[in-house]
């Protein structure tokens, strides 16, 4: 078999040529489209399930929350672990499956029997999915720097969480290949309404009532419309609070025809929620955010679409206020691609310079150089093919393969040379064409099953 192809190339010469071309063209397009990292993705197939039960403490939401979801998503199809982990107010879960279920029909198992949980979970409790990325999505991170010259009186870390999250999240998951975008740091701003309870005494009134009051005058309600002299008029009930006044003023009971406001039994103030964590930088709190990968993505082409779109939103942020990056994965990519790509670069000089040095034949050294690039852009159109990606790993081996490709190529050319020189000896006259022909397909039938089985042998090896 291998002596037969042998015989079909160099009789079909021009097709080998252009079968060649194309793959330099395919491969160039799978070298483009490969997504690149700096290190390989060793992270699981998993699925994160996370729910809140704000104030409820880690035994109520082991025994509530965590553990209903656990047991149930334990007899999902290709599950190989369930880990949870119960909180204050919090309850997460994390779902392995086996490599060979996809991703996205992890996701969707998961989502099926979350569907079934509503019953068995307390009510108010809606268990989520963690955003569709693994171990490595964190490829960016930055924070808010507000420059005390353009905004002397700064921004509390309530105003910048605000800005974070309406401005820049919103629209950075809006990137395509972007999973998610968390917010970290600051204070989430809401209104506070701090009870007195003496004054609720004195006024006869119950906190239920306050709450209801709150409840029940935070509401816009619609009228349908009206019809008057051939025109149209909606009609709507406003009732939305939009500040501290307006949260002070509403009534909760009345004495004698009296009213009794809010205020009147409590005081209304914007504070923060209640925080788990913070951002340090540069020994002072700040605000910032995370931008998580989606699954399979590219990172470089994630990271340069989240930079193109930070300085869009720039001119939009209020004055002072500056998106500064300080984690940003495409930085280390650059440098490990670059550092490889010298490596290979070097390698090929060096093989070229080798046979320049022993072999002193300018056709043998075009024979063993040109399918080095051959083999890597046919490598790349492989990695595209099975979903590796261009890291550190896969390109050490492609530059450990080329010394195999060139070992490989020598012994062909060497065998070639050797026996064309004594094919020449023999007639005492150099070769025609023919001939030379005829001289290359028998030493290459020589050594081409022996090359064969044992490049082989490396390629298990390295599986």
């Amino acid at each position: 078999m291998i002596a037969s192809f042998i015989d079909w190339s160099l009789r079909n010469r021009f097709l080998v040529l252009c079968a060649a071309l194309i793959l330099v063209g395919w491969g160039f397009k799978a070298l483009r489209d490969t997504p690149v990292d700096a290190i390989p993705d060793l992270s699981e197939n998993q699925v994160l399930v996370y729910a809140d039960w704000t104030g409820r403490g880690p035994q109520e939401v082991e025994d509530q929350v965590t553990y209903p979801i656990s047991v149930n998503l334990q007899g999902l199809r290709g599950v190989r672990a369930v880990r949870a982990t119960s909180m204050f107010g919090f309850s997460l879960t994390t779902v392995v499956f086996e490599d060979r279920i996809p991703p996205l029909e992890a996701r969707q198992r998961v989502t099926e029997r979350l569907n079934l949980l509503g019953a068995q979970l307390p009510p108010g409790v809606t268990p989520l999915l963690g955003p569709d990325a693994t171990g490595l999505g964190w490829v960016y991170q930055y924070y808010l720097h507000v420059d005390t010259n353009a905004a002397p009186a700064g921004y509390d870390l309530g105003r910048l969480r605000s800005i974070q999250d309406f401005n820049l999240r919103q629209q950075l998951q809006s990137v395509p290949g972007v999973a998610e975008v968390a917010s970290i740091g600051g204070f989430l701003r809401q209104y506070s309404v701090e009870v007195n309870p003496t004054r609720l005494r004195a006024a006869g009134v119950s906190l239920a009532q306050v709450m209801d009051a709150l409840l029940a005058n935070h509401l816009n309600v619609g009228g349908k419309t009206i019809e008057e002299n051939g025109q149209e008029f909606l009609v709507r009930g406003l009732g939305l609070l939009h500040g501290v006044d307006d949260i002070a003023d509403v009534p909760v009971a009345d004495r004698n025809g009296v009213p009794i406001r809010i205020r009147d039994v409590a005081v209304v103030e914007v504070g923060g929620d209640f925080r788990r964590g913070a951002l340090d930088v540069g020994g002072e709190e700040a605000v910032g955010g995370i931008v998580i990968m989606r699954n399979g993505e590219n990172a470089m082409a994630v990271i340069e679409r989240v930079k193109t779109r930070l300085g869009e939103i720039g001119p939009s942020l209020p004055p002072g206020v500056v998106v500064r990056p300080f984690y940003d994965r495409s930085d280390l990519i650059a440098r490990t691609i670059a550092t490889l790509k010298d490596a290979l670069v070097e390698e090929v000089i060096l093989v070229t310079l080798a046979h320049v040095v022993f072999l002193f034949h300018f056709r043998s050294i075009l024979i063993v150089t040109v399918p080095l690039p051959l083999s890597i852009l046919v490598s790349f159109l492989l990695m595209r093919f099975f979903g590796i990606t261009s890291n550190i790993m896969s390109l050490s081996g492609i530059a450990i393969a080329i010394g195999v490709l060139v070992d490989a190529g020598i012994v062909m050319t060497e065998n070639v040379i050797r026996h064309c020189e004594e094919e020449e000896r023999r007639v005492g006259r150099r070769l025609g064409a023919a001939e030379t022909m005829e001289c290359t397909r028998v030493a290459a039938r020589q050594v081409g099953r022996p090359i064969f089985f044992a490049m082989a042998i490396i390629i298990l090896a390295f599986v």
